[in-house]
């Protein structure tokens, strides 16, 4: 993501006092399903200080559910000055829903005359812009941003090529050759034909091997999304070159190289299988795969599970499709009974500044970090301690789910050397696939998408783990797959998600 600065784009760096006079805002805002916002938080107090703006908590952390607790509020009728918050699907068609329904005030002319950095951000990022806008262009709610590109890539056991004199494999058949030599030639030295070539934890990264034949598991870190193929979006799960990537990955599943149980040992398959010297390759998160060089290499020699490349498919081309969410669906929205929209959208716009990035981001400055040639960089017993970095800022008040921006920069300070150099090479390759930021659907749309989508996702995800398994051929069932699809409304999903997608997108390409 392309940053944009306060002094490149004329702006004042401090935002500064906001109003003459202390102003308290209410705020109802429950995130991660166990906190609230808090008065407490040094960040929240740092904020106080320099805009004159308090934000007072009205939710509740009796409910358990951060979406349960979204939607007792939107019932209640009795809404705070600010709602915000994050809840299991995202709050982003809520916000939408209920801002159409009158709940929350529209943002786009507050913005352009009281919000000079959040102007500047939505200038300069059309694309996000759209992706937050409901069906009638206008914005409800301020969204928390992430930046930088990667999330995920692929890992190889280097140590076990090394010891059979094999090369990082290029190509889906240098892929192949490699998997079957850790299946059959004992990398791992027991004398047991135990190795498990090619593991993942998440379904997402179950299927992964299809993108060997240019097919593509989602249109964006969401698993089983849509993608957008030259301007038409459609379900990658519908096209042929699934066919032929599922088709592939099932003889390999045969064969033995992947995980047998790769749809059902679950979140803890990566510990297991690497914590034992038993798994060879797999695609997952750059940050915490890499932790395992450190956790494991006492325990087992030599061990050296390093970031690859993604094999280029069989067409030649070299794709990642997973990547870091250019928005998240979460953030937080100004109710219309606020009396004081101008100050809100002004406190909103804070965050948006030098000072309140960094401090959304870093923490309070002599607290969480200290600035050292112009630029924060954490204290030394904030990396060193025992609790995440993450978890040490959440509890002071930073990095939480507010409309924010974040900088990659903060987790670049705590992230694996390993990890680091992984992220830099993907950077290096330039292939990195375009992200499907999803639609907004209007009523008559919604009520099509709702109607359909469901049973088709479900049938696509089972019929994904049927071919998988070997229980049917994908070859032999694909006409009939596909005039499944077409029977549950397949076609129907498409046309409204396209006719949404021209709308929102049109004007920001």
């Amino acid at each position: 993501m392309t940053a944009v600065t306060m002094a490149s784009s004329g702006l004042a760096q401090d935002a500064g006092k906001i109003t003459k006079d202390p102003l308290e805002l209410t705020i109802h805002f429950h995130f991660r399903d166990k906190y609230v916002y808090s008065e407490k938080w040094p960040v929240e107090q740092k904020a106080a200080e320099i805009t004159n703006v308090h934000v007072r908590n009205v939710a509740s952390l009796a409910t358990s559910s951060s979406r349960d607790a979204f939607n007792l509020l939107i019932a209640s009728g009795d809404l705070p000055d600010i709602v915000g918050g994050d809840a299991t699907g995202g709050l982003k068609e809520d916000f939408i829903r209920y801002g159409l329904e009158g709940a929350f005030v529209p943002l786009d002319d507050l913005i352009e005359k009281h919000a000079p950095h959040l102007k500047a951000f939505f200038d300069s990022h059309p694309k996000i812009r759209s992706a937050i806008s409901g069906p009638d262009g206008k914005i409800y709610f301020i969204p928390y941003v992430p930046d930088g590109k990667f999330s995920r890539g692929w890992f190889i056991r280097q140590d076990w090529l090394d010891k059979l004199g094999l090369k990082r494999p290029e190509t889906p058949e240098e892929v192949h050759e490699v998997l079957k030599a850790f299946r059959d030639k004992d990398p791992n030295g027991n004398g047991v034909k135990d190795e498990v070539p090619y593991f993942a934890r998440e379904e997402v990264d179950a299927v992964r091997l299809i993108n060997l034949w240019d097919a593509r598991v989602s249109g964006s870190e969401r698993y089983g999304d849509f993608a957008v193929y030259d301007g038409k979006l459609r379900h990658p799960w519908a096209e042929e070159n699934y066919k032929t990537g599922v088709s592939h990955v099932a003889q390999w599943y045969k064969e033995g190289l992947i995980d047998k149980e790769i749809f059902t040992r679950g979140a803890r398959s990566r510990e297991y299988l690497l914590g034992n010297n038993l798994g060879g390759m797999t695609h997952d998160w750059f940050a915490s795969t890499s932790t395992y060089n450190d956790a494991l290499s006492p325990k087992i020699k030599g061990f050296a599970l390093k970031p690859m490349l993604p094999p280029k498919t069989v067409s030649g081309k070299r794709f990642e499709d997973a990547r870091r969410l250019q928005v998240q669906p979460v953030g937080w929205a100004i109710s219309a009974t606020n009396e004081h929209p101008v100050e809100t959208i002004k406190y909103f716009d804070f965050w948006f500044s030098d000072q309140g990035r960094t401090l959304s981001n870093f923490g309070v400055e002599g607290l969480t970090y200290e600035m050292v040639n112009g630029k924060p960089q954490f204290k030394k017993e904030v990396l060193a301690n025992k609790d995440p970095v993450n978890a040490q800022l959440w509890a002071i008040g930073a990095q939480v789910p507010r409309g924010f921006w974040m900088t990659y920069e903060y987790e670049r300070q705590w992230t694996n050397k390993i990890a680091l150099e992984g992220i830099d090479l993907y950077e290096q390759c330039n292939c990195l696939k375009d992200e499907f930021l999803g639609v907004s659907l209007n009523a008559e749309e919604k009520a099509v998408f709702d109607r359909y989508w469901p049973s088709i996702l479900t049938y696509m995800t089972e019929m994904q783990q049927t071919w998988v398994l070997g229980a049917q051929d994908i070859n032999t069932g694909w006409d009939g797959y596909k005039k499944r699809l077409t029977t549950l409304g397949y076609d129907k999903v498409i046309e409204i998600m396209q006719a949404a997608y021209d709308r929102q997108y049109k004007a920001a390409q």
